[in-house]
């Protein structure tokens, strides 16, 4: 008999795999698909030579994940590679807002009115962030705060909604690059604790920055299975699991899946009823002949860039996506250019370019037309660029991410309580009622983003468990 059994391979799962071997337990994972990754992978989505990252391609909550970085990933290949600037926001007139590793750098591009008051709101957290991601990231229960003092005048700050936070700054700048940063989660920008999203893609810039993985995405998590392996632990891929009488005995089985799926496959019944998806997306990958033609310098430089003309546009298209039930006339776009700082993911003088808006849940329309309309008021003559294009609707990431429900990457909707406290209202949420079935997936806290603290979290549940049975 194993002591755990994971269902998932995605970087959640793998962490939680990764923790228990390192504590001595048998550990075995079984992936549905061909390979590991979850949203974590790499392909030739378009063209030959062209290496995609079909889901999650700059990584700043990776590279400060307190569980990654405990870890000797780079040992097992992962390099993280960075852009001149972690992200830039360009504006419709051609000037561009920056998010830089520097505060003062970052500060400067929002125009002398708002530079001091960015200023104070980042630079009294920064000198404390390890702790405070470490801390923000362990809740609810899983470890006591190592400095609650920090982490209560975060909470201060970040738990209101973002248009408070906001009100800090008196010119749009700030204001359309941080509700940009908000977006990330596809959480309407009045919701509870946006501030806090915000905040924290903020001060991971300044830390560490934005980066991306060296050849993609997929090797963080083939790092992530080497060292299992190393750990004694196993691995099998193209093996779906319908039901727990597929998996081999084992002590307790970790689910890094949908709370819908864990349900159905442990014959949890209604447990998980309540549980709710948000909006999905439309991504577009594309092999482009050259560099995106950006009308502003800054983004040219860039890892991330973030598309809307003004706070204003953005929560417009926020809302469409999650309350209205319509795509937006004017998507809010967060795109990727890997191939600014990694040559080696496009062939010499080309490059990959990732972007996508958001649609509500398991929308079936075609958002290729919009987003390139908005791609051109930033960088006209994107189109005569485009060498090939892949593109993926909500019905087709749910296909190759069955976490993704609906086309929700973010697998829940990331709004209101279930923000913080997913996927029940629990201070157990790694638990479920079967006392040997877990989940760890990123329907847990912290929730979404390639961290692998959702799965770092749980297995701390699981081996307190094993040592108690």
């Amino acid at each position: 008999m194993l002591d755990a059994v994971v269902v998932g391979a995605g970087p959640n799962g793998l962490t939680a795999a990764v923790e228990l071997a390192r504590r001595g337990f048998s550990v075995a994972v079984f992936e549905a698909q061909g390979t590991v990754g979850g949203g974590a992978r790499t392909e030739e989505l378009t063209l030959p030579g062209f290496r995609h990252d079909p889901c999650s391609a700059a990584h700043p909550l990776a590279i400060n994940s307190p569980a990654f970085r405990a870890l000797p990933l780079e040992r097992y290949g992962l390099q993280w590679l960075h852009a001149g600037l972690p992200m830039a926001h360009p504006f419709p007139d051609g000037s561009a807002a920056v998010l830089s590793r520097s505060v003062g750098e970052t500060a400067a591009s929002f125009g002398a009115r708002d530079a001091g008051a960015y200023r104070r709101l980042v630079e009294r957290f920064l000198p404390r962030w390890d702790t405070l991601a470490r801390d923000f990231m362990s809740l609810p229960l899983t470890a006591l705060p190592r400095d609650p003092v920090t982490l209560a005048r975060f909470g201060l700050v970040g738990l209101p909604p973002s248009t408070w936070l906001m009100r800090r700054f008196r010119d749009d700048k700030a204001k359309t690059l941080f509700a940009g940063l908000v977006a990330h989660v596809m959480a309407p920008l009045g919701g509870f604790a946006t501030g806090a999203i915000g905040l924290v893609f903020a001060l991971a810039a300044h830390a560490r920055g934005w980066p991306v993985a060296r050849g993609g995405s997929q090797a963080i998590s083939d790092a992530l299975a080497a060292y299992l392996r190393d750990l004694g632990g196993t691995v099998h891929t193209d093996y779906e699991v319908k039901r727990l009488d597929d998996l081999p005995p084992a002590r307790a089985y970790v689910f890094d899946t949908s709370p819908t799926a864990l349900a159905r496959i442990a014959g949890l019944g209604n447990h998980y009823a309540g549980y709710r998806y948000g909006p999905g997306v439309f991504k577009i990958d594309y092999a482009l002949d050259g560099p995106v033609p950006w009308t502003a310098q800054e983004p040219r430089t860039a890892g991330t860039v973030q598309i809307g003309a003004d706070s204003a546009e953005i929560g417009a298209a926020l809302n469409a996506a999650s309350r209205e039930g319509r795509a937006p006339d004017a998507p809010f776009l967060i795109t990727t250019q890997p191939s600014v700082a990694d040559p080696t993911r496009a062939p010499e003088g080309k490059h990959v370019f990732w972007a996508y808006g958001h649609v509500p849940n398991g929308w079936t329309g075609d958002l290729t037309d919009a987003i390139e309309r908005q791609l051109e008021r930033f960088a006209p003559g994107f189109r005569d660029r485009v060498l090939a294009r892949a593109t993926a609707g909500p019905p087709e990431l749910a296909v190759r991410n069955a976490n993704y429900v609906g086309g929700d990457i973010a697998s829940g909707a990331v709004s209101g309580l279930q923000l913080l406290l997913r996927p029940k209202l629990s201070l157990f949420p790694y638990a479920t009622p079967h006392p040997a079935v877990f989940i760890c997936s990123s329907a847990t806290p912290p929730g979404p983003g390639v961290h692998g603290m959702s799965g770092h979290n749980a297995a701390k549940a699981v081996w307190r468990r094993l040592r108690q049975t």
